[in-house]
């Protein structure tokens, strides 16, 4: 399940998408638009600078603006920065160990196709076509 953090990161993206011009746009803007909580808007957003999504001034004037144009976002960039990976089991995730019954195991074909077809969605939709045109 794809919590609010996931959910709101990408609301604020397409928000920001929507509403650029080439300034900053303050959080409390975003928050107001969205109907989120700027407190919790914070804490998000403050991850999404550090995993190189946004970046951010303070101060007067200051606020949040995307690093990239919306096409170059692909959604699941967005919801893994903020969930973690979306492997449906650990011995499918990025840097697992391998797992020693991954010979025998036999809901690993499963759990592997459902990861490709997670991965493969998230990763073709880009925040460019949730944009409202």
């Amino acid at each position: 399940m794809i919590s609010t953090r996931g959910r709101y990161a990408i609301r604020v993206m397409i928000d920001l998408a929507e509403h650029e011009n080439g300034g900053w746009i303050p959080l409390k803007d975003i928050a107001a638009r969205q109907g989120i909580s700027k407190k919790y808007l914070e804490i998000i957003v403050k991850d999404m600078v550090a995993g190189g999504l946004l970046i951010g001034a303070s101060g007067k004037g200051g606020g949040y603006r995307l690093l990239r144009h919306p096409e170059e976002y692909p959604v699941g960039e967005i919801i893994e920065l903020m969930e973690g990976p979306l492997a449906p089991v650990s011995c499918l995730a990025d840097g697992a160990v391998k797992c020693p019954r991954a010979s025998e195991c036999e809901t690993l074909p499963l759990w592997a196709e459902y990861d490709k077809l997670t991965h493969d969605f998230f990763y073709s939709k880009y925040l460019s076509d949730l944009i409202r045109k």
